[in-house]
């Protein structure tokens, strides 16, 4: 197979625990063409979508030690057509670059796209958990995301609750996350103008996020690797000391976790809509099994899952990729066996 990695610049990946490096290895490894690439990178030629791309050469044996792999890493530059991958992985880093989308729009229908580009827009923010409501507040704490400080204010007050979660919409690592209770309530409207930002007319305002505190996050949240609507692996993160934020980037540290009867159930629930949205690699955070964030982009966690558990998450997905890409083969081997049926009948 001919593979495409849209995501960060390989100078910037720490191979001792990098997920996208995972994948990378396993499709050297098993012998397809890879190429890496940027969404700052992506561009239009003749009409043409394409990329610049650093290509994997294919003069060494590929190391079964990924730290080795990375170090020995030899490329090819060239600018090649997004249309000839078979399977595209999308692996930037957030946030989203939507624009950066409508490039890979004019090859979708004949490559492989993972995650899909309509699921990328619709899920690449926190409110895509609204979308999961409908049902109710099992699986999902009460969310109001808003640019209006009043409102925020109002909901903060109306509160049940002694705390809540405050953060931005379009964070990510963790970053911006922070704990408000009632007893701080003075410097609530100080937050706000500082989260929401902007003028006194709005330009340049911020959305932002607030959510019922769960009991029990101080404690830290479970990471859930989904694949095709089902989890493959998760780990629990524990926040470092005094701080909310379960993030490995944050501070916290990483533990074995099995998943409780209710995450299973959450997983159940969630995962057909999940496929359903293109969104075929996720990476969902949980607090006392309720549904916290989706992370779309570039979901990590497989080192430290494959860690914990003697595992090799990468297989999995990469044992996915190809799977779809042959049904498609097969797909279109079909299509032209039956078009070349029908041209030989009206052969003289």
């Amino acid at each position: 197979m001919k593979i495409c990695f849209i995501m960060y610049p390989w100078s910037a990946i720490d191979p001792e625990a990098d997920s996208t490096l995972r994948l990378i290895h396993e499709c050297v490894k098993r012998g397809h063409t890879v190429a890496l690439s940027t969404v700052n990178n992506l561009t239009i030629r003749d009409s043409v979508a394409s990329a610049f791309c650093d290509v994997f050469t294919k003069k060494n044996k590929c190391s079964d030690n990924i730290v080795a792999f990375y170090k020995a890493a030899d490329f090819k530059k060239a600018q090649l057509p997004l249309g000839g991958f078979d399977a595209i992985i999308m692996r930037a880093n957030p946030p989203l670059d939507a624009l950066a989308l409508n490039f890979l729009d004019s090859v979708r229908s004949g490559t492989f796209i993972m995650n899909d580009l309509d699921g990328l827009r619709i899920a690449n923010n926190k409110i895509y958990t609204a979308s999961f409501q409908d049902t109710a507040s099992e699986f999902i704490p009460a969310t109001h995301v808003s640019k209006s400080r009043d409102y925020l204010e109002r909901i903060f007050q109306d509160s049940q609750s002694d705390k809540m979660i405050l953060k931005p919409l379009d964070g990510f690592g963790g970053r911006g996350v922070i704990v408000i209770e009632k007893s701080a309530q003075q410097s609530f409207r100080s937050l706000l103008d500082f989260y929401i930002g902007g003028d006194e007319h709005g330009k340049g305002s911020n959305y932002v996020i607030l959510q019922d505190y769960v009991e029990g996050a101080e404690e830290g949240d479970v990471r859930i690797l989904m694949l095709n609507g089902e989890p493959i692996g998760a780990m629990k993160r524990i926040p470092d000391s005094g701080d909310v934020r379960s993030n490995v980037h944050a501070g916290g540290r990483v533990v074995k976790h099995k998943l409780t009867a209710q995450e299973k159930r959450l997983c159940k629930y969630i995962g057909p809509k999940l496929v359903r949205d293109g969104l075929y690699f996720t990476g969902i955070d949980v607090i006392g099994g309720k549904l916290i964030e989706v992370n779309v982009l570039s979901p990590g966690g497989i080192m430290r899952i494959n860690k914990l558990n003697r595992v090799k998450l990468q297989v999995d997905v990469i044992d996915f990729v190809e799977s779809v890409v042959h049904a498609k083969e097969l797909v279109l081997s079909r299509k032209n066996e039956f078009r070349k049926a029908i041209e030989d009948a009206n052969a003289v």
